[in-house]
């Protein structure tokens, strides 16, 4: 056991902020950007170390997961454009409504696949990524 790294307050840091993507998904990902912010404040303090791919790993997972959660919305543009017809209103909005339960299901399921995959590598003192 690398005894430097296990006491590495960054160590700590990283594993929390892994628990604060897990539990954003409870939140509306009000803490997912609370855990970004802190990436991107503490980015400094770990570069050279394991850690620098595990904060890298995060804010990537941060910008993807928002990006699906707004792609997720995109059909809603569309029941501007069913004008009077109240039958075509409905079908839109179902089947927007569909589109958006699946997309905002998979991402949380995918932000919590991630940040377990990083939880995972941090316990075994592994950088994410192997350069």
């Amino acid at each position: 056991m690398n005894y430097s790294i296990d006491k590495d307050p960054n160590r700590s840091l990283t594993i929390a902020l892994y628990v604060l993507y897990i539990v954003a998904i409870f939140t509306a990902g009000i803490l997912a950007v609370v855990a970004l912010i802190i990436n991107y404040i503490k980015f400094n303090d770990v570069k050279g170390s394991i850690f620098e791919s595990h904060f890298t790993w995060q804010i990537r997972t941060f910008w993807w997961y928002l990006f699906w959660n707004v792609m997720a919305f995109v059909p809603f543009f569309f029941v501007f454009f069913t004008g009077e017809n109240p039958n075509a209103f409905v079908g839109v909005a179902f089947g927007a409504s569909v589109f958006c339960v699946a997309v905002i299901g998979l991402s949380w399921v995918w932000i919590v696949y991630r940040a377990i995959k990083g939880l995972i590598r941090v316990n075994d003192n592994q950088p994410m990524y192997h350069e």
